[in-house]
């Protein structure tokens, strides 16, 4: 059981959450939700003990999983003793019997503590461990041959999984996984589904991925309203629930206004007057709803739209034989052709390092094909989002800087309300562009692909980074738009709801053109989307 009571944290001016009360129990699966900003990663950092509330406090079990961002630490460790010092009492015990063991002499002190780390070693499953974190690692797609590596071996990408596998070894009372999808293809994301399942402690994550919190939860723990509101089910079924709660509350809201209205009209007529005591008990009336009143809620979406200028011509795109390898043997991207015509939307998909980014940089003309062709048809305009974002927006200016320099056609106006749709309003559209975090940067380069109204968008992950909210609101922008679409994507939801085409890569073979959903994907080969997705 982990429980949280009257535990109040602010910023600042900020205030992040008040008085908030809650328990989460074994043996359920909560995702902890909210827009950006709104305190989820400070929520999660109280309860893991690595920051203090103001006020309150947080009763946790002895023995915590809990997923670390910061893979840089053990560089020089063998990947698998960082999954086994996920076990603390295990891994401070066998470090203890390898120092006493290597002593050239044993007292009988030493053979008696050697005697009692054996019995540590054994209570924590110490024989079975290696294997343990060995099946750990495999199952997050990380084979044999790297497990003796030391971590600096690994990619970026990889590292995380380590630290992702450390969080999960050793049976934890309580698990803590901020993101943990990150940078997992889908076949290691289905394979922690299927862990999760079986994990009889109390977990609770955070993700931006509406298909996991929907295949995982038990419960959602929405921030919202200064506090934190459990519902029942999975992410979509707390959607609509908030809906209710959300009305409920705002029609209650809207009561109170027109009550303190009507007092405060009542004391203003009558404060001079005779009626003395009634005007009093007004006052008292107005200032106990005032007191009571309003927590206004964060949830705030952005307004997704994109328009095309010009729709382009029949034949959008057209792809020969395009093919590229980085050094000999290493073939990413084998011969392709394909025919796009106006209007199509198509997800590419795959796991993590088959090539996709490859692949569109190729369309966007961002890099040149070894072989083949790229031809873009008549009064075709291309978007581009990439997936590395360092340095495509300018430092050294703010939001609404940038984007005022890539289009001097339209008022300030204009350009202040493009910027409020995508939830820079106020002093933030005058945010310096070197200070934006990731949600923002992606959702001001989209505010840039609705100002120039292109007729073909090429998207490289454009979900990393952004909020619940925010890739719900693409995902609408993307299905109401007229022109041609080329997403990549690791969002099952996105492809499921956009996509009328697929293609699909995986190592050393020819991409699959898929000429249907998601869902007939599926149904048509069920060995891809297990093995890819």
């Amino acid at each position: 059981m982990i429980s949280v009571q009257n535990v109040t944290k602010a910023f600042g001016p900020k205030k992040l959450f008040e008085d908030v009360d809650v328990s989460f129990s074994p043996g359920n699966r909560y995702g902890l939700t909210g827009p950006n900003g709104a305190g989820k990663t400070t929520f999660m950092k109280i309860i893991a003990g690595d920051e203090d509330p103001d006020a309150g406090q947080v009763q946790r079990p002895k023995k915590l999983g809990i997923l670390r961002q910061d893979h840089f630490k053990y560089e020089d460790n063998r990947v698998l003793d960082v999954v086994l010092m996920g076990n603390e009492a295990l891994w401070s015990a066998m470090s203890e019997k390898e120092l006493l063991l290597a002593k050239p002499e044993i007292s009988d002190e030493d053979g008696v503590r050697l005697a009692e780390l054996e019995g540590v070693i054994g209570e924590e499953d110490g024989y079975s461990a290696e294997a343990d974190a060995a099946e750990l690692l495999q199952g997050l797609g990380i084979e044999e041959p790297w497990h003796d590596q030391p971590m600096r071996a690994l990619a970026g990408g990889y590292k995380l999984r380590v630290l992702l596998a450390q969080a999960l070894f050793g049976k934890p009372q309580g698990l803590l996984l901020d993101e943990p999808t990150n940078h997992l293809d889908i076949e290691s994301i289905r394979w922690l589904e299927k862990f999760l399942h079986a994990y009889e402690g109390v977990l609770i994550t955070i993700s931006h991925d509406r298909h996991f919190l929907n295949a995982i939860c038990t419960h959602i723990a929405d921030i919202d309203y200064e506090t934190i509101i459990t519902y029942p089910g999975g992410y979509d079924d707390m959607v609509r629930q908030k809906g209710q709660v959300r009305s409920r509350v705002e029609s209650e809201n809207a009561e109170k206004r027109k009550k303190i209205e009507q007092l405060r009209e009542f004391v203003a007529r009558f404060h001079a007057g005779t009626r003395a005591s009634q005007v009093q008990s007004r006052v008292r009336a107005m200032q106990k709803l005032k007191l009571e009143d309003m927590k206004r809620s964060n949830i705030a979406a952005p307004f997704i739209k994109f328009e095309q200028k010009a729709p382009s011509g029949k034949q959008t795109l057209t792809i020969e034989d395009i093919e590229k390898a980085y050094g000999p043997g290493l073939q990413v991207v084998r011969p392709f052709s394909a025919l796009v015509t106006r209007g199509e939307k198509i997800a590419v998909v795959g796991k993590n390092g088959v090539g996709k980014s490859t692949l569109v940089k190729m369309i966007a003309g961002e890099l040149a094909p070894d072989r083949g062709h790229v031809k873009w048809g008549h009064q075709a305009q291309v978007g581009y989002l990439p997936q590395d974002q360092a340095g495509v927006i300018r430092p050294g200016t703010t939001a609404f800087g940038w984007l005022r320099e890539m289009e001097d056609k339209l008022s300030n106006e204009e350009i202040s309300g493009l910027l409020g749709r995508m939830l820079f309003s106020g002093e933030e559209r005058m945010k310096p562009t070197a200070t934006l975090s990731g949600g923002e940067t992606v959702r001001l380069l989209l505010a840039k692909l609705m100002l120039f109204k292109d007729n073909v968008l090429v998207l490289d992950e454009p979900t990393n980074h952004l909020d619940l909210q925010s890739i719900a609101a693409l995902s609408e922008g993307l299905q109401r738009y007229e022109g041609t679409v080329i997403v990549v994507t690791h969002d099952q939801e996105l492809v499921r709801e956009v996509a009328s085409r697929i293609w699909v890569m995986h190592k050393s073979e020819p991409i699959l053109d898929f000429p249907g959903n998601f869902d007939e994907l599926v149904e048509k080969h069920p060995e891809l989307v297990t093995e890819h997705h």
